[in-house]
């Protein structure tokens, strides 16, 4: 008999993961506060519900993807808790602050229940596919539980630790992800201005000490590397705006924990810089633009 999972927040990201989820046997239980996004679950095979808590009465695990740690707190503390069977397990995979992930993680351990937080990386492509990578925090145990759930949304399911280190694994990915875009972007800007085609400054420095994903998998520049967003007007990928929420809960666990992350600092203020500009909603390598001046 195949499980049931209560799937909340069905939005650009959780709307892939459930049909993923209905694609490898599962049943879902689907509830969003967006008429649009609980139609297009129903037609993927999912049952529609009127409300979280009827959606987690009867499931055998709860997975939400939320926009921030303030709706996952209020969530599972003002539904899940109350309306979950014993024995459930819960799967946070939104992008959150490591602290409510653990209060929201002690609260569940404190009423009997597995819970793990389980951020992705990937975007909204990946969830559509199937190819997510899960980072996931929490107990030997809760991850076993987990695994399977998570890897019919995935490609790669990694368990970072306990409780919150999901989270950490993520933003301090991200973050390094957020420097190397910007020092990227200024260096194509720079060798453009020194008179170097971004060609062959690509040829070079892929196959040389300075190379890095945000290169060789993400060129900010039109036309070179394989494609990527900025061959699509920076349209699509990883918004800007989400960049920016990464970054700021990178700084604000770095302060928590008083880590020092001058790198991370600038890309916040530069991210921050380029939503001000109101390009909150295109890709993040849209950073070179600015750094040339445009």
């Amino acid at each position: 008999m195949s499980q049931t999972i209560a799937f909340i927040g069905l939005g650009n990201m959780g709307g892939g993961m459930a049909a993923n989820l209905l694609k490898n046997g599962f049943a879902v239980r689907a509830f969003d506060l967006s008429d649009d996004a609980l139609a297009k679950a129903e037609q993927a095979g999912a049952v529609r519900c009127a409300s979280a808590a009827e959606a987690v009465s009867g499931a055998d695990a709860v997975v939400t993807m939320l926009p921030a740690g303030k709706h996952v707190e209020s969530v599972y503390t003002g539904d899940v808790f109350g309306a979950a069977r014993a024995g459930a397990l819960f799967l946070d995979c939104s992008t959150i602050d490591v602290a409510t992930a653990r209060r929201v993680e002690d609260a569940a351990t404190a009423r009997g229940f597995e819970m793990v937080d389980a951020p992705v990386s990937g975007g909204i492509a990946a969830a559509n596919g199937g190819t997510l990578t899960f980072m996931v925090g929490g107990s030997e145990q809760a991850f076993g539980r987990a695994r399977p759930i998570l890897s019919a949304m995935g490609k790669a399911v990694i368990h970072a630790g306990g409780a919150g280190n999901g989270q950490a694994a993520k933003i301090c990915n991200n973050m390094l992800l957020g420097a190397t875009m910007v020092a990227t972007c200024e260096t194509f800007a720079m060798a453009g201005k020194l008179g170097l085609d971004p060609q062959t400054f690509y040829d070079i420095s892929s196959v040389s000490s300075g190379q890095s994903w945000s290169m060789t998998s993400y060129c900010p520049v039109p036309g070179v590397g394989p494609q990527s967003p900025s061959d699509n007007g920076y349209q699509g990928g990883f918004a800007v705006g989400l960049m920016l929420k990464d970054l700021k809960l990178a700084v604000e666990a770095a302060a928590s924990v008083g880590a020092s992350v001058p790198m991370g600092n600038v890309a916040e203020s530069l991210y921050q810089l380029l939503a001000n500009r109101g390009e909150a909603g295109r890709d993040f390598s849209l950073m070179i633009e600015m750094l040339e001046g445009k």
